[in-house]
């Protein structure tokens, strides 16, 4: 079980970084992320104020709904947070595909650069001598 835990943190402290890297270097993911937080905060202040949620339950099943888990342990009640639902589950689904898709692109772009600058360096040993 330790060992689940510790490769279970190693991978989140990867992707923090990766996500940090994608922030500070690629504007178009920053844009995404901006977009994908906004539907994130506005859909937990819809679902706390017409479902009469907490803020942690409204947060919760927006984020369960975004990522698709959607565990049915909260569900929207009235005919208006239903519409609110299936606009909010197109419109994050899509954008939440879209940042997880930009972040694989960059580690893989970045991936791609260092690999390419160490066939680069051996060249260079291998033209001096």
């Amino acid at each position: 079980m330790g060992l689940i835990m510790i490769t279970f943190f190693i991978d989140m402290v990867k992707l923090l970084h990766a996500v940090m890297l994608s922030i500070k270097h690629d504007i178009e993911f920053r844009i995404l992320l901006f977009f994908l937080l906004t539907l994130l905060v506005g859909a937990t202040l819809f679902y706390s104020s017409v479902e009469g949620w907490s803020i942690i339950d409204a947060l919760y099943f927006s984020v369960m709904t975004m990522s698709t888990i959607g565990y049915g342990d909260l569900v929207p009640t009235t005919t208006w947070s239903k519409s609110f639902t299936i606009i909010f589950s197109i419109l994050s689904i899509s954008f939440f595909a879209a940042v997880i898709a930009k972040i694989v692109a960059n580690v893989l772009e970045r991936k791609k650069n260092k690999i390419a600058k160490h066939k680069e360096r051996a060249s260079d040993k291998n033209n001096k001598k």
